[in-house]
């Protein structure tokens, strides 16, 4: 009989497909931010639960964080900024993007009434940005003001490094004469009467891809039904956020522990306003297309003409849309 037993079993694993699903809940780490929304929609609203699939989200700061979580095998794919990707694959971590998940986001913004109307105007003057190398620090510098403003990221002003969370008050108090920031900061500072968009990179760059569904290729490998299900959640919580703007900005503002902040008059804006407003900047959208593989492209080009990256990728190696074809077919 003992011997018996282990026979039937291997007969029975021999005749499961070769793509059998995990039955551990699937681990989804997100880079907790507004614009990622879309991840804590699918929650809050039970749109994993109604595709049959059982998760764990799992919120981190940024995505440097995510990308340790995920080489070392304790979350299964990532809601994460489109860079951290090909920064993985460049230094040989196999993962791909396997659908969009938001546009825009992103801005300069500066004192309301200080000096700086327009980017020409950085020249000379100090400008908080995010850490050196990051997807954002790549944006800024290669894009914003490179090609946009035509100035030296190193020689024409005083670019310093700081936490999100402190700019607006380096910019209130003087520190700094402009940021380049992300909701709902810009947001915060516009309503309090603080701070104004000095150049929104969502409208210069209409549809800009920034947060996207990556997963590692032991996931693509080994759950791929378990994808399919994530990515139809995914797109019924970027619908739910376009269809219901209302609740869905209850929903962001509650989550995020969003407060009320005071205007120049005195009157206080609730946090779903500011979250209304941030919408100004920003969507969610869960299909690629090839305006998103181009800007994809243009970072990766980026990256290697600041020195981030050693090598030039092809932005087709690191998507592969297959698993968003099958969640639409079966829609």
């Amino acid at each position: 009989m003992n011997g018996i037993l282990p026979a039937v079993l291997l007969v029975f694993a021999a005749a499961l497909p070769a793509h059998a699903e995990d039955a551990r809940p699937l681990r989804i780490g997100w880079v907790q931010a507004m614009a990622n929304a879309p991840a804590l929609i699918a929650e809050e609203k039970g749109y994993f639960r109604d595709e049959g699939l059982s998760v764990e989200l799992k919120g981190f700061g940024d995505g440097p964080v995510i990308q340790q979580a995920v080489a070392g095998g304790e979350i299964d794919v990532a809601y994460i900024g489109a860079p951290p990707v090909y920064q993985w694959a460049a230094r040989g971590l196999d993962a791909k993007i396997i659908a969009k998940v938001n546009y825009g986001q992103a801005a300069v913004i500066a004192k309301a009434d200080g000096p700086v109307h327009a980017l020409s105007d950085l020249k000379g003057k100090r400008l908080a940005g995010v850490n050196k190398g990051s997807g954002m620090d790549v944006l800024l510098r290669g894009y914003v003001l490179k090609e946009a403003a035509g100035l030296s990221p190193d020689a024409d002003l005083a670019l310093s490094q700081m936490p999100a969370g402190n700019m607006n008050a380096a910019l209130d108090t003087g520190v700094v004469d402009a940021a380049f920031l992300w909701e709902p900061f810009i947001s915060q500072s516009v309503l309090r009467g603080a701070g104004r968009v000095v150049f929104d990179v969502n409208g210069a760059l209409p549809g800009y891809p920034w947060y996207v569904v990556a997963a590692p290729a032991k996931t693509l490998k080994e759950r791929p039904d378990d994808l399919v299900k994530l990515l139809r959640a995914n797109s019924k919580a970027v619908a739910f956020l376009r269809e219901h703007p209302e609740e869905a900005d209850r929903i962001i503002a509650r989550s995020f522990k969003l407060e009320s902040v005071t205007a120049a008059n005195g009157s206080v804006v609730s946090p779903e306003a500011i979250v209304a407003e941030a919408r100004k900047r920003l969507g969610w959208s869960a299909e690629i297309g090839p305006s998103d593989r181009a800007f994809i492209q243009r970072l990766i080009d980026y990256s290697v003409d600041l020195g981030f990256l050693d090598k030039r990728l092809n932005v087709n190696d690191i998507i592969d849309d297959s698993f968003a074809a099958k969640a639409a077919a079966q829609r």
